[in-house]
């Protein structure tokens, strides 16, 4: 099996395990279990809690002891087991904790495995801004497969849907170990310093302005990203309420119409390779803002009826939106970072964005719409809450353009490439 197709497998799995329970946990909860929306509203703070802090460990013991491959497939096992463990679950604050351990398992894997893709990349002369991205656009299809699957066994609203996740999470973590090897590079020359000694050396890169400004708003786009997953499918659901949308397609196959945005992922992950090598990284993270920008407007005036268009529009430009910054910004991460801690690099981008931005995301929006765009009765203004969402979007490029100061050099991606030898 040649390398890239052994990476193809390791992001098709990987994906797939989170895409079978992802979005119809939620189908689960409410129509199984028949728990409380409250209670719903932490399973989703599990990721972000995760992310704060298991992502910068597991690049730490990665960098220092353990083989990034060796420790992503131990950390699938446990999370299989977890995952075996969901359906025998009958309380909703023990499922709570449940989760949670899933998500310490599951968070560092996602930056474990762009680690791994990108050593195996190297070691073989192969250029990652060029291979990388169509590796990795099989994730992206393996979450969509996964969601099919669920789908079309009829287990959305069952605890099948986790055991699905667990036997995909068993085979990776068996698989993992056939990777190529990604050994530590810092080893025990590295604990001279105590930032060394305590793994913290990827944290110096906030010491780098471009560094820390472009971490910084990658966190803010990570928020933005947790405002998608936590209502993009509950607006869908609340139009319902409305005699003339209740039988639409788009309520009743919200799921569907959503996974919209996952195709889209996998086109727009292709032309990364062109629009960096083009425009450079601080054009491509300003195209992700107006993307973002574009995806919760199109959403503000979006409708099931006469308006699918703009909902289905919004769910093609999360593509850009999504991968933009998303692996943009690990291939960004990845030139600047000395490739002696480069598994810690991309935890330390993963904790920014999926982890503190989530959080973030999650705390700031709960409250803003609870606040200001909640009636009495429950019913949310739509239209505000996504015109703010658009209008934050919108501010955030309005101010990266003048903080990030970073220069593409004419001739493709040999500014990332030259980037990439700083502080080696």
């Amino acid at each position: 099996m040649s390398l890239k197709l052994r990476l193809v497998v390791m992001n098709f799995l990987q994906f797939f395990v989170w895409g079978a329970w992802l979005l119809t946990i939620g189908a689960y909860w409410f129509q199984n279990r028949h728990w409380s929306a409250s209670s719903f509203g932490a399973i989703f703070s599990t990721m972000g809690i995760a992310a704060l802090f298991m992502p910068a460990l597991a690049g730490i013991v990665a960098d220092k002891w353990l083989n990034a491959e060796r420790l992503y497939g131990i950390l699938h096992l446990a999370g299989a087991v977890m995952l075996l463990v969901v359906p025998t679950v009958d309380s909703p604050s023990v499922l709570f904790w449940v989760m949670l351990l899933n998500m310490v398992f599951y968070m560092p894997t996602i930056a474990l495995a762009i680690t791994v893709s990108y050593n195996a990349l190297k070691s073989a002369d192969l250029d990652v801004v060029r291979d990388y991205p169509p590796i990795r656009v099989w994730g992206t299809i393996g979450f969509i497969a996964a969601l099919w699957t669920v789908s079309l066994l009829g287990l959305e609203t069952s605890a099948g849907q986790f055991r699905v996740a667990a036997a995909a999470a068993a085979v990776l973590g068996v698989y993992a170990f056939t990777l190529p090897p990604c050994p530590p590079k810092l080893g025990k020359a590295a604990g001279r310093s105590l930032v060394d000694a305590l793994g913290l050396t990827a944290f110096t890169l906030f010491r780098q302005r471009n560094i820390a400004v472009f971490l910084i708003f990658a966190m803010l786009l990570g928020a933005a990203l947790q405002l998608t997953n936590a209502y993009g499918d509950t607006f869908l659901h609340d139009f319902a309420r409305v005699d003339i949308y209740k039988d639409t397609l788009a309520v009743r196959y919200p799921a569907i119409i959503m996974s919209i945005s996952q195709v889209s992922e996998t086109l727009f992950i292709l032309t990364i390779p062109f629009f960096l090598g083009r425009y450079g990284i601080k054009a491509v993270m300003v195209m992700s803002m107006l993307a973002w920008f574009l995806r919760f407007g199109l959403f503000a005036y979006g409708n099931p009826g006469g308006g699918l268009w703009m909902i289905v529009l919004s769910c093609i430009v999360y593509g850009m939106a999504f991968d933009f910054f998303n692996i943009s910004g690990s291939l960004f991460m990845e030139q600047q970072s000395d490739p002696k801690f480069r598994a810690s690099a991309q935890g330390l981008f993963m904790v920014m964005t999926n982890g503190v931005g989530a959080v973030l995301g999650s705390a700031v929006s709960g409250v803003l719409i609870e606040r200001w765009f909640t009636a009495p009765d429950q019913s949310k203004d739509w239209h505000g809450i996504w015109l703010t969402f658009a209008l934050y979007a919108l501010a955030m490029a309005a101010f990266f353009v003048p903080l990030f100061k970073h220069r593409h050099a004419a001739g493709g991606t040999r500014d990332l490439h030259a980037a990439g030898r700083i502080g080696t």
